[in-house]
């Protein structure tokens, strides 16, 4: 198999893995529009994806996926696969891109771990995860540092927002208009819903302070858990749920049709 050839199926099925996670995501979430004890973020979902029927198998696809992914992200980061560029703009979707491929590795770590060690060891692991935290949080003027890492989640929600908004995604599709018709629509709610769960993250970081210094930082759980919480809650909670469902066919989407420069290897 040509390199090329195994970077288009690399990119591709790492789209998949992300649509699948963010379907898991999103069930489980408008789930808990009704029922606040099921699960809302990535960890915990794969954790309750584990005890499903063929579970371990399911996970295992996810971890392949999710690792595929993460490489394409670094490479579309580092070889500049869709051309953004060296000018400002370009080198901040870069850095996006690379941020996101460190983050989707670390996830695909994490269900590696639950695969090999089970959820106790990976429970473990979260604690040593808060330890370290606590201890990086003890510093005088960490809340500085949070303000700065909340840029990040800020960041990306705005950039989804407006790719969303503007549906510039259509860019980087290779598909004829009775497809779009369908998945424009649908990738829109999607990039949208999940720009306001990021930006929702970065608020929860900036006005926490040193809140967080003995537990997790703020992650979805966080932020669909204060949605829920908000007046009608479970009615905001079911729409988010569907936005992250349907970024997950926005992920399939892009797995099928979006454009894949085969020049990066030569």
């Amino acid at each position: 198999m040509s390199a090329q050839r195994s970077l288009v199926i690399l990119a591709r099925g790492g789209y998949a893995a992300r649509g699948v996670l963010y379907l898991i995501i999103g069930i489980f979430a408008l789930l808990a529009a009704h029922d606040s004890t099921k699960p809302k973020d990535s960890h915990k979902s794969l954790e309750a994806l584990l005890s499903q029927p063929f579970g371990y198998f399911l996970v295992g696809l996810v971890v392949t996926g999710l690792l595929a992914f993460a490489a394409w992200r670094v490479l579309q980061a580092i070889r500049d696969v869709d051309h953004h560029g060296t000018q400002l703009k370009g080198l901040v979707i870069r850095a996006g891109l690379f941020a996101g491929g460190l983050v989707n590795g670390a996830l695909a770590f994490f269900a590696l771990g639950l695969l090999v060690s089970g959820s106790r060891r990976s429970s473990h692991s979260a604690e040593q995860t808060k330890d370290w935290l606590a201890h990086l949080l003890s510093w005088e003027h960490s809340n500085l540092l949070l303000y700065l890492i909340a840029l990040i989640p800020l960041g990306v929600g705005i950039a989804h927002i407006i790719k969303g908004w503007k549906a510039s995604f259509e860019k980087y599709f290779e598909a004829d208009e009775e497809v779009m018709r369908y998945v424009r629509p649908v990738s829109r709610f999607g990039l949208i819903a999940r720009g306001i769960v990021f930006m929702e993250i970065a608020l929860l970081l900036a006005f926490s302070g040193s809140a967080y210094q003995a537990m997790d930082p703020p992650g979805m759980k966080e932020a669909l858990d204060a949605l829920q919480n908000l007046p009608a809650g479970w009615l905001v909670l079911m729409v988010m749920a569907l936005g992250l469902i349907a970024f997950s066919v926005y992920s399939f989407s892009e797995a099928c049709w979006r454009k894949i420069n085969m020049d990066v290897l030569q």
